[in-house]
């Protein structure tokens, strides 16, 4: 974040009786998110020097108070693992559940399958009635850059199967472990967005300088689970057998998809306003190309065709926030005619 640079002077101050202080500079101290109160911690270096930072919150330290889910029992089908990792995409290291029904062998492996389906997250302790689940990620080692290029060669990988199952008509064996590993790397994600929006200093560590950059960040995290979602509709139609003509467009626009998407990702991790302009023009030929395949009455409400639309749509998003990006960087846009 470039706030800016405060007087490097500052007076010594009395404080009670015995006390001396010194204020911080305030865009220093609203960038780290300190309020009245917040604790900071400090180094002493050999020179004399001082190093000063915010103190980690209580839910940053390990061996912290874990999140506790406390219920007779946990019936319902789905809820564990909705609870489970909610809790970890909004932060918790430490998850316990108690019930005063023992858990029946069906949630059990509900509860277990939730873990396996995190990044970092390993049952400790189990017992009839208490079952502790624990994350052991290091927030700061998994930049938001890296995990998006990450979930961007995924879908790349989830297109390229998507080829094969329309060509074969068969599910691709590579593409259930495509949508769990997909999964894992958006639920990190969106954990490390919520744990940034609490720690500023996190959030420069992982990849966004300026806090604001987060809401950015959210934009594109969903608009990738949205792309998820429609080429898995696609993948899962593409099994049943269609119509030659139907096909074809499909694996036309598959392409136009994949490009379309390295396009966007490449232009939002490389904020340029040349780049991301040509990344945009792209895309709305992507979406135009999607809506003449569409006009046949006969094609309108295909499955595919539709979730094709819907997927043209999120890369439209990412190519919006690509030049938002671009053009926060510069204070003058200048565009030269082709000769």
């Amino acid at each position: 974040m470039a706030y800016p640079s405060p007087n490097r002077e500052r007076r010594i101050l009395k404080a009670g009786h015995s006390s001396i202080a010194v204020t911080l500079p305030k865009p220093w101290a609203e960038a780290m998110n300190l309020r009245p109160g917040d604790l900071v911690v400090f180094d002493q270096h050999n020179d004399g020097s001082l190093f000063l930072k915010p103190a980690p919150t209580v839910a940053a330290v390990p061996g912290g108070a874990p999140f506790l889910l406390q219920a007779r029992s946990f019936d319902t089908p789905g809820l564990l693992t909705r609870l489970i990792v909610g809790a970890y995409r909004v932060g918790h290291d430490a998850i316990e559940i108690r019930t005063e029904v023992a858990l029946a062998p069906e949630r059990l492996e509900e509860l277990h399958a939730a873990a396996r389906g995190l990044l970092g997250v390993s049952v400790v302790a189990q017992e009839p009635n208490r079952i502790v689940l624990q994350n052991f990620i290091d927030p700061s080692k998994y930049g938001l850059p890296q995990l998006v290029q990450r979930m961007r060669m995924i879908l790349a990988a989830f297109l390229d199967e998507t080829r094969e199952t329309l060509t074969r008509h068969r599910r691709s064996k590579r593409l259930p472990m495509l949508e769990e590993e997909g999964g894992k790397v958006l639920a990190l994600l969106v954990r490390q967005l919520f744990l940034g929006s609490r720690d500023w200093s996190l959030a420069r560590r992982i990849g966004s300088p300026d806090p604001r950059q987060l809401l950015e960040w959210r934009v594109v995290v969903h608009t990738l689970e949205e792309l998820a979602n429609e080429l898995s509709v696609i993948a899962r139609e593409g099994e049943h057998p269609s119509s030659e003509a139907i096909q074809h467009e499909m694996l036309r626009l598959l392409n136009s998809l994949g490009e379309g998407l390295r396009l966007s990702v490449d232009a939002i991790m490389h904020p340029e306003l040349a780049g991301a302009c040509d990344g945009f023009a792209e895309i709305q030929r992507v979406r135009l190309d999607v809506a003449e395949a569409r006009r046949p009455r006969n094609r309108s409400r295909d499955p595919m065709l539709l979730a094709a639309d819907r997927a043209s749509r999120g890369l439209a998003t990412l190519a919006e926030v690509a030049v938002e990006r671009a053009v926060a960087g510069v204070s003058e846009a200048i565009f030269l005619e082709p000769q």
